[in-house]
């Protein structure tokens, strides 16, 4: 007859307890899952920071009252700049940082988008400050690690672990604005979460976090790091977001591997056209509803959020060529973007 298992019940008397009392290396009881959360969070601790924020009271011009907020945010720069989201700053009329180690410093507004609620600080050291490193959201895979860290409840330093749950969400911001290509997890978030970062398992940066559904469970969401890098150059050069506007309403729509081959087309998909704005310069131009906007100033748009990013401030007030699908016909039109106001 074959052997079977032999369980610690098994053992000759006195065997289980002596193997109970041999001593174990920490290392040896952390598996790789936690040995890679753990790797991860040390490479950023540092540089994620509690943000505490004072705001007039309604009604109350001459600032006797405030009331306060906090959130998260972290350092993206040794010489103090912070990235966070916009609805923790937006109308504070004072912003207290403090970092890991205890030290506080008064941080300045250095520009807010409510648009893709995201806001750039930034603190004062004598002293290089640890910071993060930013990863690129563009190569995400659903399914890999997604670590969370931030002050939910106004408790620092609280670390979340979960995995990418979707790309390519859509969210709208506090200002009304569609924020596109947004990060999905179920690193669990709660309030005074915003701002922190979402992290992979390299303790790269790859989203800041921004929401959850109330009510629901494992449903989080962030911002991509792309996006923010994006925000962050436009805060640096202008102190804000400067946007172009056609006055166009739109999805991501794929084009047909037919039609790809037939046009010689490099991309994939496009920007179907739902909504012309009556007297905007996209109906100025010729845009028109169920058009599929292909490529602006020669660039190709494939998403709603590539045409969002392409129409920065260099396209205001100057003529652009944009190509178009209208039914089986290839269209280049010409239209010249306003500045997006608010």
């Amino acid at each position: 007859m074959g052997s079977r298992p032999r369980f610690i019940d098994d053992l000759p008397r006195g065997a289980s307890d002596a193997a109970a009392s041999l001593p174990l290396d920490d290392d040896a009881l952390l598996d790789a899952y936690s040995s890679t959360v753990i790797g991860a969070l040390e490479r950023v601790q540092q540089a994620v920071a509690f943000i505490s924020v004072e705001r007039r009271l309604p009604g109350d011009p001459g600032g006797r009252g405030a009331r306060g907020g906090t959130g998260s945010g972290f350092i993206f720069t040794p010489d103090g700049y912070l990235l966070t989201n916009s609805h923790v700053v937006h109308g504070a009329t004072h912003i207290r940082v403090t970092l890991a180690d205890g030290a506080k410093f008064d941080a300045d507004l250095v520009g807010d988008d409510p648009g893709s609620d995201l806001a750039v600080l930034r603190i004062g050291s004598p002293e290089p400050l640890p910071h993060v490193e930013l990863g690129e959201s563009g190569r995400l895979r659903v399914g890999q690690i997604a670590i969370a860290v931030g002050s939910p409840l106004g408790l620092a330093q609280t670390v979340t672990a979960g995995v990418v749950s979707a790309l390519g969400r859509s969210l709208r911001s506090t200002s009304g604005r569609m924020i596109y290509d947004v990060i999905q997890t179920d690193a669990a978030l709660n309030p005074g979460n915003s701002g922190g970062p979402l992290i992979n398992s390299a303790g790269q940066v790859i989203g800041v976090n921004t929401a959850i559904i109330p009510g629901a469970q494992a449903i989080c969401f962030a911002t991509a790091i792309d996006t923010a890098k994006w925000v962050i150059m436009q805060i640096f050069a202008y102190g804000r977001v400067r946007r172009a506007y056609i006055g166009v309403a739109g999805t991501t729509r794929p084009v047909s591997r037919r039609v790809q081959r037939y046009f010689g087309l490099t991309s994939e998909s496009g920007v179907h056209v739902m909504e012309v704005v009556k007297d905007s310069p996209a109906a100025q131009g010729g845009l028109r509803t169920d058009d599929t906007i292909l490529a602006v100033d020669g660039i190709d748009v494939e998403s709603v959020d590539g045409l969002q990013r392409t129409l920065d401030a260099s396209r205001i007030d100057r003529a652009v060529g944009v190509t178009v699908l209208r039914g089986v016909q290839k269209i280049d039109l010409e239209l010249t973007p306003t500045e997006q106001k608010g």
